[in-house]
């Protein structure tokens, strides 16, 4: 998903009972994405209204300022969430994997896309036109629930990075960034045996910059204090988590 504003928490007026009794069981934002939420039929009836398209590394999904026509989900690979400052410059909000819902608060809110989403790796995805995707919810109204809590956690996500922006600096700031993606990366692809986990996600140290609004310089220095606490393992547009339950103490400034 693109957007940070609010989106309407149920279905339209006049919008048709749910087909399936299974709908009521949608939960309301599941940390796995909004594909993993869906029952088998729920899955089918969406899929049948999309195209499937494929993208390769660094081409763009979707375009900041452009027409909200159609929505994107997910299936393989990762992409990366931009919005343009005045000055020209970058930056990255977030990223999205396998399962996540892209463009849609644009496409319900009716207006132009506030970013721009842009392949980090080959990604497979389906595309449904706006018109197809509003009527799957009129026919589901439950996962207008799942769509409003997707976009209220991500709210959320938005809250706590500006707060660790505010509240702490370099080194820790870093480690609680590669410790939210290592812990995305895990639900797509298990650890090692010994508990190692290989972030997904091939960002480059600028777009972690980017991320924690800090320069590259500041994100090499913060990756070497990583290493030499044997916290992280780093190759070229790699890094390695050695000790989740570790990194995740030095960000929150336990000892």
């Amino acid at each position: 998903m693109i957007e940070q504003t609010a989106s309407p928490t149920g279905p339209r007026r006049g919008a048709r009972p749910a087909a399936r009794g299974a709908d009521a069981a949608v939960p309301a934002a599941p940390r796995d994405g909004f594909w993993n939420a869906l029952d088998t039929a729920q899955r089918e009836d969406l899929r049948t209204a999309a195209r499937p398209r494929t993208y390769s590394a660094r081409a763009p999904l979707c375009y900041q300022g452009e027409d909200s026509d159609h929505i994107i989900i997910i299936e393989s690979g990762w992409a990366k969430v931009t919005s343009t400052t005045q000055d020209g410059h970058d930056v990255v909000l977030a990223v999205r994997g396998p399962g996540d819902l892209i463009c849609e608060s644009a496409v319900l809110g009716g207006r132009r896309r506030s970013a721009t989403v842009t392949a980090l790796s080959p990604v497979r995805a389906l595309v449904v036109p706006a018109a197809r995707f509003t009527g799957f919810l009129d026919t589901h109204p439950a996962v207008w629930r799942l769509v409003s809590g997707t976009l209220v956690r991500r709210q959320d996500d938005a809250d706590r990075r500006l707060q660790a922006h505010v509240s702490a600096k370099g080194t820790r700031r870093l480690a609680g960034l590669l410790a939210q993606l290592a812990e995305m990366s895990a639900k797509h692809s298990p650890p090692a045996p010994d508990g190692r986990i290989a972030i997904a996600p091939p960002l480059s140290q600028e777009e972690l910059g980017s991320w924690m609004d800090a320069s590259r310089e500041t994100v090499a220095r913060a990756l070497n204090n990583l290493r030499a606490q044997g916290l992280v393992r780093t190759g070229w547009r790699k890094i390695v988590v050695e000790d989740l339950p570790g990194l995740r103490a030095y960000a929150e400034g336990e000892d």
